[in-house]
């Protein structure tokens, strides 16, 4: 999912990337391909179920262009 800048155009761009496969490879896949798209990176969310320990997705955060929510 990406959300457009505001009507300024002046606010970030999001994208929102899920992953099922959560291994190393996948997670390291996705971080590149989609930085190398211009997008930063801003945090992950993994997604567990209950009872395990091991992550069921990620989900990546990334914004590109105007200023990011932490600056």
């Amino acid at each position: 999912m990406t959300a457009s800048p505001d009507a300024a155009g002046s606010g970030p761009a999001y994208r929102v990337v899920e992953v099922v496969d959560v291994t190393d490879h996948a997670l390291e896949a996705a971080l590149n391909r989609t930085a190398g798209e211009g997008y930063r990176f801003e945090s992950i969310h993994f997604v567990t179920q209950h009872g395990s320990r091991r992550p069921a997705m990620a989900f990546l955060f990334f914004t590109r262009g105007g200023a990011s929510a932490r600056e």
